[in-house]
Formats: C-alpha cells, sequence, structure tokens
C-alpha cells in the first residue's frame, strides 16, 4: 500500500519558520535571563513527527557557549511560550545549538581578501 501524502508537502518547513519567528519574538521579549544577549535564530530543524526542534542561533554580544546552555536550561519556558502560540497539536522539545555559519562565512572572505591581495601584488612586479 503506498504511503499517504501530506496534504501540505511544506507543512514541516512551514512549521519551522513560524517556531523560528516565534522563538525570535519570545527569546526578545520574554526571556530575562540576563546570560542571553542580542540572539538571532538562524535556523529551526523540526523532526516529522514534531517531537523535537534543533534550533540555530548566532550572538552578537555574550559568550556562546554560555548562552547556548541559558536557551537549552530556558528551553521549557519557551516551548511553553510556543505552545500558546501554535497551533498544532505536539509542540517540540527544543534542542538549541550555537550556528558557526557566520564565523566561517568571515574566516572564508578574509581568506579570499588576502588571496586577492596577494595577486595584485604578484601581477604588479
Amino acid at each position: 500500500m503506498p504511503a499517504k501524502k501530506s496534504s501540505t508537502p511544506n507543512r514541516n518547513f512551514k512549521v519551522a519558520d513560524q517556531i523560528q519567528r516565534d522563538l525570535t519574538e519570545l527569546i526578545a521579549r520574554e526571556l530575562k535571563d540576563p546570560r542571553v544577549g542580542m540572539v538571532t535564530i538562524q535556523a529551526v530543524e523540526v523532526t516529522p513527527d514534531y517531537a523535537h526542534a534543533k534550533v540555530f542561533f548566532s550572538v552578537l554580544v555574550g559568550e556562546p557557549q554560555e548562552t547556548q546552555d541559558a536557551l537549552n536550561q530556558a528551553a521549557g519556558f519557551l516551548r511553553n511560550g510556543l505552545f500558546k502560540r501554535l497551533h498544532i497539536h505536539t509542540v517540540p522539545t527544543l534542542h538549541f545549538q550555537f550556528d558557526r555559519t557566520t564565523e566561517r562565512a568571515a574566516d572564508m572572505n578574509a581568506l579570499i581578501a588576502r588571496a586577492v591581495a596577494s595577486r595584485s601584488k604578484d601581477s604588479e612586479v
């Protein structure tokens, strides 16, 4: 028997996007932990059964590991806030992970800039 197709194939992405928007607002307005500074939610990955969600974040101010610990400690509070906002049967358990993509991008840009600078020096000689 063929598997039943979901009526909305992008539902996982829509739920993840809504979680990202709601978490951004909850962290900025309702979370009072001083260890959590300026946090940007980069992405959310939700399992197909909506039981778990990986939340990738970056920080503008503060220590990433300390912020990650604080967010994981506040995960229950944030999940409760999501429960009040989302209209789905199962609100996922939140797992926060620091996203190093922006750091890697800055490193790559610096490497490219150095390569371009050395190339221009070589062409001048």
